[in-house]
């Protein structure tokens, strides 16, 4: 049976986006596990014994029920360099414990920090994160990324970013691209252009 992540962003002994991850696990359940009932975040996080203060990543593994459950202290990854990567992963609205074809693109970054995935000539994600390339004006998202995290739906709703196809073709109109996740918000990783391959 296929297993699934939700990671989630707890800071000072608050769980952040806690709707826009319910949201996604009732996904998994609709499309995967229809005939159960999808766990309640907040009634299954109140149980935990769970840190009060300082940054924590929030890990559930879960198939039709919840395997494990940690808080790992977070440490965000230093990006200063990016490597475009050609890639034929499918979009999904889900996170499987299941990256080997995400794996196999990031083992191609040789000296670079992450990459940039481009699935048929468009963008789609870095290896642990959604992206954004701002134009001068506006913040673009690519339209079909590999995850549609829960940050972006987050941005997408408060109008910060907009969807967009972005081609490889279409980079030398974009000025700089950050990176963000449920852990990793919006601002925190932003990279000019010179620094990808």
């Amino acid at each position: 049976m296929s297993r699934f992540i939700e990671s989630i962003k707890l800071v000072d002994g608050q769980f952040l986006r806690l709707t826009l991850h319910q949201a996604r696990v009732n996904v998994v359940f609709e499309q995967l596990f229809n005939s159960t009932k999808p766990f309640d975040l907040v009634e299954l996080l109140e149980k935990e014994n769970y840190p009060k203060q300082g940054i924590f990543k929030c890990r559930i593994v879960f198939d039709n029920s919840v395997q494990l459950i940690e808080f790992v202290p977070y440490i965000r990854r230093k990006i200063k360099t990016l490597k475009l990567i050609e890639t034929h992963i499918e979009p999904t609205h889900y996170k499987s414990v299941e990256r080997e074809k995400i794996n196999a693109a990031f083992a191609q970054k040789g000296d670079c920090d992450d990459i940039i995935m481009v699935n048929n000539g468009f963008l789609s994600d870095a290896s642990y994160s959604n992206i954004a390339l701002w134009d001068g004006k506006n913040w673009h998202t690519p339209t079909l990324p590999v995850i549609y995290g829960t940050q972006r739906m987050a941005l997408l709703e408060s109008g910060k970013i907009s969807e967009r196809p972005i081609r490889k073709d279409d980079l030398p109109a974009y000025k700089r691209i950050r990176l963000f996740n449920a852990l990793i918000e919006f601002g925190e990783i932003e990279l000019d252009f010179k620094s990808i391959f």
